[in-house]
């Protein structure tokens, strides 16, 4: 118990101190939204009117008095309005954000069948030609960018052969089969690079778990080679495994950017984007705030289930 709050602890603090610094580079950035919000097409606000605006947003305000007041709107599970358009973030998010970690759990799904499976199949036949093969097919999806990837995907599978949709989106809820139909090619841009990271550690993890004592013992006792596997070789090589799966589904929420903007999938980023470009504060500071918070949360469910694999984890 005493290691989870430690751990909880830990996320709380790492929360605070994402929110502090975001906050406070958004207001260092060149740039006044007010500003912004007047300017219409290339003519200068009025300066006056700029002002007034600014008063309105709290814009005129100490930072440190602006942060007070949206810590204790975060505490209270209110992340403030748009400057933009005064829609409420916390909707935005709640719209938006199951479409994104969709998209996430989806990619990481087919990386797990794919990479753990190739993996320990290429370690038990070390130096065969299927080894040599998806070793090197690793290596080159890892050189080639993820958007590289996407852009590939639409004009060989979707332009050329029509075999999937280009992109878009369609609620489950309205047309199941459409709407994964549109989720697999953006799930597949975002699995390629995960499916290469995990193969690559399943196969190192396996080939040093082989090598192992416990191994040797295991079989000089005369078990069955697919228990050895199981229960003393895959059991033992996940732990590695994991704790990259855990650093990469988290880097994913942000890699997710450019597969919704090539996908026209809804999510996350297009709202970021026009915040970024409007100097949209309220916007941007929650949609970060948020992703940092679920990469938090993914590596402390990942530090869980290390510690279930391996309990000697929980004395660290």
């Amino acid at each position: 118990m005493r290691w989870f709050l430690r751990r909880i602890a830990t996320c709380l603090v790492l929360a605070w101190a994402v929110s502090l610094v975001v906050f406070m580079t958004l207001h260092v950035v060149p740039g006044d939204p007010a500003e912004l919000l007047l300017s219409t097409g290339g003519i200068a606000a009025d300066p006056v009117a700029v002002k007034e605006l600014r008063i309105r947003l709290g814009l005129e305000r100490p930072l440190l008095d602006q942060y007070m007041t949206f810590l204790s709107g975060v505490m209270r599970g209110d992340l403030g309005a748009s400057l933009v358009d005064d829609y409420p973030v916390t909707k935005e998010i709640a719209l938006r954000l199951p479409r994104t970690l969709e998209l996430i759990l989806a990619g990481t799904l087919i990386a797990v069948i794919l990479g753990i499976p190739a993996g320990t199949y290429a370690a038990l036949h070390r130096g065969g030609l299927f080894d040599r093969i998806v070793s090197g097919a690793a290596a080159l999806l890892l050189a080639i960018p993820v958007f590289v990837v996407g852009t590939l995907l639409v004009l060989l599978l979707a332009q050329t052969l029509k075999l999937m949709p280009a992109g878009g989106y369609v609620p489950l809820a309205q047309d199941p089969a459409k709407h994964f139909t549109l989720l697999a090619l953006p799930a597949i841009a975002i699995a390629k690079s995960l499916a290469a990271v995990v193969f690559r550690m399943t196969r190192a993890s396996v080939l040093d778990a082989l090598s192992r004592d416990f191994v040797r013992t295991a079989r000089a006792k005369g078990l069955k080679p697919a228990r050895v596997l199981m229960r003393h070789v895959v059991r033992n090589a996940l732990t590695p495994v994991l704790t990259v799966l855990g650093l990469h589904m988290g880097t994913l929420l942000g890699g997710t950017v450019l597969v919704e903007y090539v996908f026209n999938w809804p999510g996350l980023s297009t709202p970021l984007l026009r915040a970024v470009e409007a100097r949209d504060y309220p916007m941007v500071v929650g949609i970060v705030l948020t992703i940092s918070g679920l990469f938090l949360l993914i590596n402390l469910i990942m530090d869980l289930l290390y510690a279930a694999l391996d309990p000697r984890t929980r004395a660290a």
